[in-house]
């Protein structure tokens, strides 16, 4: 008989994409210099920061040490974002806000995914937990988008 334990289960990629979308504010904060943006992006990276703390006990679980590294679609949307920023009429804080708002989507994927997994009870109800606050973060995100469409 085999000795199963029960593991955390894509966790890691759930931080890639929360660190990635931390630094991602962090460069529309500087780039956009707008106080009312820079509150908005403040309350975003404050949240996806809570949501990581609570995530990385069961990452060392999944992989046994921190995640710190960034998903690279996140970090590939940054580059696209600082590349039409610099050769598009648009306004930068459109692309930043549109580019932002698809990141909020890749984090509840992300979660989606890991919550369809066996997951140890603690690691579900905490999947849970960050969920709801990620889908009020992509809910404000998405209103900023429409908002900023117009």
């Amino acid at each position: 008989m085999q000795n199963q334990t029960a593991h955390a289960h894509h966790i890691t990629d759930i931080i890639k994409v929360m660190n990635g979308g931390i630094e991602f504010y962090q460069e529309a904060k500087t780039k956009l210099d707008d106080t009312t943006y820079n509150a908005f992006f403040e309350r975003m990276i404050g949240a996806k920061s809570e949501a990581v703390a609570e995530l990385q006990p069961f990452a060392v679980d999944q992989q046994g040490e921190v995640e710190t590294d960034t998903d690279n679609m996140v970090k590939a949307r940054q580059s696209y974002t600082k590349l039409i920023s610099k050769i598009t009429s648009e306004p930068a804080t459109f692309t930043y806000v549109d580019q932002l708002e698809e990141v909020e989507d890749k984090v509840l994927e992300e979660l989606d995914l890991a919550l369809e997994r066996n997951q140890t009870q603690d690691c579900e109800v905490t999947l849970r937990r960050v969920k709801v606050r990620m889908k009020e973060c992509h809910d404000e995100m998405k209103a900023l988008q429409v908002a900023a469409q117009h």
